[in-house]
């Protein structure tokens, strides 16, 4: 007699069809993932529920039931930082003059810690691959992290080094041809205990569950806002609304637009210009 595996009832409750069907609770959100990074889950089963998630899409109970199972696992020790900065999507149309912003912070004495992914989608450029041009070499361990943060308040730690099966789940949109969940939860996991939280999404209607999963999970401030391409910078040319938490408050403001007309995709994404504007402070309208 066959015996279910102890994964299948998550597959089930999120694939029993329109009427049997239902999001899992925090407590079951977080028992799954755990399962999914202890390595206790069939391949099969993982692409299921990744994807099931994805037609289904998750609730904010699901995603802080997933981030405080990563955390879990991270054992991340303690450095102080002031800003978390989540950056998993990549630039396709401008350059990542984020980085700029992020940098500024540093030097104005802010401490910055900044995660993401690279490579995931074709054609774009992403945080790891221009910092190193910009002179700001990403980490590699969490010692490493902690004497960057020291030295220049800021540090970039790629998410292959501290949550590979993330990561593997991340570069599983090969296969699948979509992006799964973990985009929207790696956003969310703060490793380091920020106390302010930068998130960006792509699709605007992604914006109150990143503010309520925030809320969730305890996070003491965050802004949540549609970036360009998906990363933490505003589009100039729209006004932004911004889904907020402060000390455990949801509210929304919009920000004006800065600049008229559409701004056109740049022919060719040269990071020299993104250099130059940082090392000789060379005007860029956009930028």
């Amino acid at each position: 007699m066959s015996v279910e595996h102890p994964f299948a009832q998550y597959v089930r409750i999120l694939g029993k069809g329109k009427t049997g069907s239902r999001s899992l609770s925090e407590a079951e959100a977080h028992h799954a993932m755990g399962m999914i990074l202890r390595g206790e889950v069939e391949d099969v089963q993982l692409g299921a529920f990744l994807m099931l998630l994805r037609v289904k899409e998750e609730s904010h109970e699901e995603l802080a039931g997933f981030v405080t199972a990563v955390r879990d696992t991270i054992a991340a020790p303690t450095i102080a930082v002031d800003i978390d900065w989540a950056s998993y999507a990549g630039k396709r149309r401008q350059l990542p003059w984020y980085l700029l912003s992020a940098l500024a912070l540093a030097d104005s004495g802010l401490r910055v810690f900044m995660h993401g992914a690279a490579g995931h989608t074709a054609e774009r450029i992403y945080s790891e691959y221009v910092l190193d041009a910009i002179g700001e070499t990403p980490a590699t361990n969490w010692q490493e992290v902690d004497d960057k943060l020291s030295q220049r308040n800021f540090a970039y730690l790629p998410l292959v080094r501290f949550s590979p099966m993330l990561q593997r789940m991340i570069d599983l949109r090969d296969q699948f041809g979509l992006r799964s969940p973990v985009h929207t939860l790696s956003r969310l996991l703060n490793p380091l205990a920020a106390p302010y939280s930068l998130q960006s999404i792509f699709h605007p209607a992604y914006a109150e569950n990143h503010q309520q999963a925030a809320a969730l999970l305890g996070q003491p401030h965050a802004a949540v806002f549609k970036g360009e391409a998906g990363e933490a910078e505003r589009k100039p040319e729209a006004t932004c609304k911004v889904k907020m938490v402060h000390n455990n408050e949801l509210s929304e403001s919009e920000w004006p637009k800065m600049l008229d007309g559409r701004q056109e995709k740049q022919e060719s994404l040269n990071i020299n210009d993104l250099v130059d504007a940082w090392r000789d402070d060379k005007l860029d309208q956009y930028g």
